[in-house]
């Protein structure tokens, strides 16, 4: 294990790698899957798989072995629920949601919508976005996390908002 390796073993330097990072890991899994449990469940699933095997990872390359891990287990997700799907196609009498395929395609499409919407909102308005309905923070916690004003942020959602429910109806 190289001296670079161990620092990411060490849980100050992981610690520190997870706060300078969870927040971007978490946008880019939540665009991948729409679903704001799923999108922490794939990066929680990532940084453990890093602490696993941090003596493994090159730390230069760490950064991109985390984004890799989350689109990786994203993908297997997938995979996992198609199987699920055919499953519950094969089987229509054990469906204990009872929703209509022509739902779960509904329900599908608007999430895709809406992971577009978001992504093309500009930097600072998908950020104070994601942080207030992504990580539940106040405008005022926002406010103090960005160093920017609450009368910022309240127009950066305000922007974002707007953006929303111009590209997406029933929003």
């Amino acid at each position: 294990m190289s001296d670079e390796n161990s620092k990411l073993c060490d849980e100050n330097h992981f610690r520190d790698f997870y706060l300078k990072h969870v927040q971007s890991a978490n946008n880019f899994a939540y665009y991948k899957c729409g679903d704001d449990e799923a999108a922490l469940d794939l990066v929680q699933d990532a940084f453990a798989k890093i602490w696993e095997n941090c003596s493994k990872i090159d730390f230069g390359k760490v950064k991109t072995y985390l984004f890799t891990s989350i689109n990786h287990l994203f993908l297997n997700n997938v995979k996992h629920q198609k199987v699920v799907l055919r499953y519950a196609k094969d089987a229509p009498n054990l469906d204990t949601n009872n929703q209509s395929p022509e739902y779960l395609l509904e329900e599908e499409e608007f999430k895709q919508k809406l992971a577009k919407a978001i992504a093309s909102l500009s930097e600072p308005q998908r950020e104070v976005f994601l942080l207030n309905r992504i990580d539940g923070k106040k405008y005022r916690e926002i406010a103090e996390l960005l160093d920017i004003s609450q009368k910022t942020v309240e127009k950066r959602m305000s922007g974002a908002l707007q953006i929303l429910r111009a590209q997406i109806e029933n929003i």
